[in-house]
């Protein structure tokens, strides 16, 4: 190590490491920190509000996986639908799934979120 200019020390001796900030030359003296403003605390202040576009509920249909189930569960979507004239539909979501009865089978499950 004597090539670079450094000097190995003793075993008893433990090595010095410098735990300054390194200058890379990029200023002259080092910026302060900056404190981050202060914002002002906003509180809940109890009122409920209502926005036409939010999910209030929501409604599950399933049906076996063979063409008589399935327009059974479009009936069931349809009548649902007329019954409840004041039901806006926010978004669908439909999957396969199993459903537990006396056998598991597959359904398709659609959820109609209002």
């Amino acid at each position: 190590m004597a090539d670079f200019g450094i000097e190995e020390q003793g075993g008893d001796k433990p090595m010095e490491i410098s735990h300054s900030p390194l200058n890379l030359g990029g200023g002259s003296e080092p910026e302060a920190a900056v404190e981050p403003e202060e914002r002002p605390v906003v509180r809940d202040t109890g009122k409920k509000v209502s926005w036409p576009d939010r999910i209030t509920g929501c409604k599950t249909f399933f049906a076996k996986l063979h063409v008589g189930a399935i327009d059974f569960l479009d009936e069931q979507v349809s009548t649902w639908l007329k019954d409840n004239p004041g039901v806006s539909i926010k978004m669908t979501n439909a999957v396969v799934g199993e459903i537990q009865a006396k056998k598991t089978e597959p359904n398709l499950i659609v959820t109609v979120w209002y």
